[in-house]
């Protein structure tokens, strides 16, 4: 009973207590950030007053540190209920206590769930940019829902993502997981939170690293790795006239240590300097040594300001040499094509394909230019299977080769001719011509017309052996449909069909041939 009281107090207390974060900016504002956040906020009537109230107070101190306006953060506010209500635009505020006053005065819509026309005016507001935007800023989605049936919300939030816009959730209630996971960015584990609402806070923190993540503007970046390059970008602090950037890279040495100028030549660890002007925002690092990791700094040398070193760690990948994969596509009965990757035609001056029939076949063999990574082997003995080689030759030298295995197909004549003649009153006489090479038999398909049988089956099939070039159907009802393939060891050949009605005097030929089951039929 004293628990009870104990805990009743202290939620009075967490009612009644005086909001002060609302109207207090923070000495340290996080001047870290550029790009928007829109806040998706559930406002219907399955969200309780108490829960509206809460969700705001946490917006208010999940936003409290960012630096606000044009070139820093913008916020936006749109309201979820019958109709969709935009509480304040993306430009509205530029000041923390104008938007700590603008949650204050929210009011609750009330009303159904209507998400997905939220989510279209949604995807208006972030399509736009401030005025002077030259790049396009990170846009960040927040959707504080209650879980309460949203409505279909995949197909717009996929939208979103498409357009470049990192969707987060947050949810309250008991939420259908699979339908968050699928709607927000990766990685689900930062970016979606289930939390009860009296607990919401202890989120706060986690959801606002995951958001500075996401629009965090003044790191520097490694935006591309290979494993001799890496491009490295940064947010610009500088201007052409108010100073210049200096980048310093190198790698490591094992264990995490950094060469310095000075043990270079001993060490074998290579220091690098480049100087950039102060309108650039990026650079491209090339001549790297692969599976190898490097530390850079970015110092803003400015002539106004002290601005910090920026500084990013890498690795470059393992070097992968051509071929290192091989691909085998367009596989017929006298021609395969071979395929092979990397393409890298700055290092390899030629490519060597060597290819015969297994087990000892005669070898052949294809010289190709080293821009060159496909090519169509021809004159190949049906239903074989080949050995095939690629070997590159490099500029230093240096060889490599990968052999894979490549099955020509069957050949597989089509039927030469159908013939259906009535016999009787259901009864149908077919006949055809096919190709004895390498035929194991035929497959006989037909349909049944409107028939007044329900228990009559809808289609029936049949087999013949591979002398048979004619077989009597019976119990056709009117407009049947028919058709024969022939049939090889790997496959069925091209078929032909025709339809048939059972009148006397009436024979119904094809002019050419078709796949099974599609009709070209002509009367003779």
């Amino acid at each position: 009973m004293m628990e009870w009281l104990g805990f009743s107090c202290l939620l009075f207390g967490v009612l009644l207590r005086p909001s002060n974060t609302q109207n207090v900016v923070p000495d340290a504002a996080l001047n870290c950030c550029e790009g928007d956040i829109l806040l998706l906020l559930d406002s219907s009537g399955s969200v309780s007053s108490y829960e509206f109230s809460r969700l705001l107070r946490f917006l208010s101190e999940l936003l409290l540190p960012f630096s606000l306006g044009q070139g820093q953060v913008r916020v936006g506010l749109l309201q979820v209920g019958t109709e969709p209500h935009l509480e304040f635009g993306l430009d509205a505020h530029s000041t923390q206590p104008g938007l700590q006053g603008a949650l204050q005065r929210t009011r609750q819509l009330q009303g159904d769930t209507n998400t997905e026309a939220a989510l279209t005016l949604a995807q208006g507001l972030l399509a736009r940019t401030g005025a002077g935007d030259e790049t396009k800023l990170p846009k960040v989605l927040v959707w504080l829902t209650d879980g309460v049936e949203p409505g279909v919300v995949d197909g717009p939030m996929a939208e979103l993502r498409t357009a470049g816009v990192s969707v987060l959730a947050v949810s309250t209630g008991h939420g259908n997981y699979q339908v968050l996971r699928r709607v927000v960015t990766a990685p689900i584990e930062s970016h979606l939170y289930f939390v009860d609402i009296d607990d919401i806070s202890i989120i706060t923190e986690d959801l606002r690293e995951a958001i500075i993540e996401l629009i965090h503007a003044e790191g520097l970046r490694v935006v591309e790795v290979s494993s001799h390059s890496a491009v490295l970008q940064w947010r610009p602090v500088l201007s052409a006239n108010t100073g210049f950037y200096e980048i310093h890279y190198n790698s490591m040495l094992p264990g995490g240590g950094k060469g310095q100028p000075s043990g270079g030549a001993s060490s074998g660890v290579q220091y690098h300097r480049r100087t950039l002007p102060g309108d650039a925002s990026w650079i491209e690092l090339s001549g790297l040594q692969p599976d190898t990791s490097y530390t850079a700094s970015l110092n803003p040398k400015s002539n106004q300001d002290y601005l910090n070193t920026l500084s990013a760690n890498f690795t470059t990948l393992p070097e992968v040499l051509s071929p290192a994969v091989v691909t085998v596509s367009d596989s017929g009965p006298d021609r395969v094509r071979v395929s092979w990757g990397p393409l890298q035609p700055e290092q390899v001056q030629r490519y060597q394909i060597e290819y015969g029939a297994l087990p000892s076949g005669q070898v052949h063999m294809v010289m190709l230019h080293g821009h060159q990574n496909t090519t169509l082997l021809t004159g190949l003995k049906q239903e074989t299977q080949y050995l095939v080689t690629i070997s590159a030759l490099y500029s230093t030298g240096k060889e490599k080769a990968l052999s894979v295995k490549a099955c020509t197909q069957e050949v597989l004549p089509a039927l030469a001719d159908l013939q259906l003649t009535p016999v009787g009153r259901d009864e149908v006489q077919v006949r055809w011509r096919g190709h004895e090479e390498g035929l194991r038999g035929y497959w006989l398909s037909w349909e049944r017309g409107e028939t007044e049988i329900p228990s009559r089956p809808a289609s029936s099939s049949l087999y013949l052996l591979p002398g048979s070039l004619s077989t009597l159907l019976t119990h056709l009802a009117p407009s049947s449909r028919v058709c024969v393939s022939p049939v090889y060891r790997t496959a069925r050949g091209e078929g032909l069909c025709c339809t048939t009605h059972t009148q006397t005097g009436l024979t119904l030929r094809t002019q050419t041939h078709t796949h099974t089951g599609l009709p070209a039929l002509y009367w003779t």
